[in-house]
């Protein structure tokens, strides 16, 4: 069976990417969580997830001995290893245009990842509406991103990317979760999207399980502080 290694679900965007592509394809996989104690060097968290791969971060996918690293190479494994799941669009020219998306994610919009990290137990809007006041690098990568999505969801008339799920949805679905964190106001079209994302049965496992962590990790938090003991 395949084993996908991860870091906490309410942080770790990176991982919730493959996991959510996997559940909610129907492939089976055995989870084992690398709980992030801190990045240093000697941390545990680090220690183990060099011990699984050259990038010393997470998701790693193991299969049968292979070693897998980085969300995006995982993905396109898994399109190559289970073709009958359809995880890219059906046509080349869709593949293509789903592949760009999903490149434009995996590469880009730092500044929104940066001022917006995921935290999907949490409910930040006032943090959400003085970063859109004072970063605007984050309105722009809001922009570009809302213009990208608007441009897929209108070609395929849908209320998914491409229709049906796919890579890219799987992609998405952390920027799903840091837009409900800030309540970042969106286009209609772009709400309609986000429902739809959040309404995956995969999206909500993974989701349930966030928030049944608890977990806080201070170094995850530049907005909140630890909770009071007792």
């Amino acid at each position: 069976m395949l084993t996908l290694h991860i870091g906490n679900k309410n942080y770790s965007s990176w991982s919730m990417r493959p996991w959510v592509l996997m559940t909610q394809a129907g492939i089976p996989f055995k989870e084992v969580v690398l709980r992030f104690d801190s990045f240093d060097p000697d941390s545990q968290f680090k220690r183990s997830a060099e011990a699984l791969s050259p990038s010393g971060t997470v998701p790693v996918l193991v299969d049968d001995g292979l070693v897998v690293w980085d969300s995006l190479s995982i993905a396109e494994y898994l399109a190559e290893r289970f073709p009958q799941h359809g995880l890219w669009p059906a046509t080349a020219p869709e593949r293509a245009l789903a592949r760009s998306a999903t490149a434009a994610m995996h590469s880009g919009f730092g500044a929104l990842r940066s001022h917006f990290p995921m935290n999907i137990e949490a409910s930040l809007p006032d943090v959400g509406a003085r970063v859109l006041r004072e970063q605007p690098a984050v309105v722009a990568d809001l922009q570009r991103l809302q213009a990208l999505w608007e441009s897929l969801l209108a070609r395929h008339d849908g209320t998914l990317l491409f229709d049906r799920f796919s890579i890219a949805d799987a992609f998405f679905a952390p920027v799903v979760m840091r837009l409900q964190t800030y309540a970042v106001p969106v286009t209609a079209r772009v709400a309609d999207y986000l429902r739809a994302v959040q309404a995956l049965p995969g999206v909500q496992a993974w989701v349930e399980a966030a928030l049944a962590e608890h977990d806080f990790r201070p170094f995850e938090e530049p907005y909140r502080q630890a909770p009071a003991a007792g």
